[in-house]
């Protein structure tokens, strides 16, 4: 039997382009840390997640992810959250907890979906209260402006 499909086909009809990754390096206090570039207009991030690569293990050490543009108002796409009191060990795959709040937050073993439009500019991991531990960023896209592009930064 033939496969008509490719899995990497479906995927990028399904969540967009990518996966594209981007290793933190190791986190130690407040950094801000550049994952992703945004050029030539506005994506949307279909899906974000974070593998743990160094545990997480400072108590309230948060993480979050904002969309810094070139012109306009930096916007929170991800809102910082304790991944550090509960620790969050190598291995751990976090995704997302939409919540009740207007950004995501980030949840041990949550989802993927997030549908959030940046723009021209930087993607940041912000970390704060001490945050240690080092992550790898994921995410897939999908341009929403003719030639708009998402690398890692």
């Amino acid at each position: 039997m033939s496969v008509i499909i490719q899995g990497s086909q479906q995927r990028q009809i399904q969540v967009g382009a990518g996966p594209v990754s981007k290793a933190s390096g190791a986190i130690s206090g407040n950094p801000t840390i550049n994952v992703f570039t945004v050029a030539g207009g506005e994506v949307l991030i279909t899906g974000l997640w974070l593998k743990v690569t160094t545990s997480i293990t400072t108590d309230g050490g948060t993480l979050a992810v904002n969309n810094v543009p070139t012109a306009g108002n930096t916007q929170v796409i991800v809102t910082a959250t304790d991944l550090g009191t509960t620790d969050s060990v190598a291995g751990t795959v976090v995704g997302l907890d939409r919540g009740t709040t207007a950004a995501s937050k980030f949840l041990v073993g949550g989802r993927i979906d997030l549908n959030a439009v940046v723009t021209t500019g930087v993607v940041n991991l912000v970390g704060a209260a001490s945050v240690n531990g080092a992550v790898t960023v994921y995410v897939t896209w999908i341009p929403l402006s003719d030639g708009a592009t998402l690398v890692a930064s």
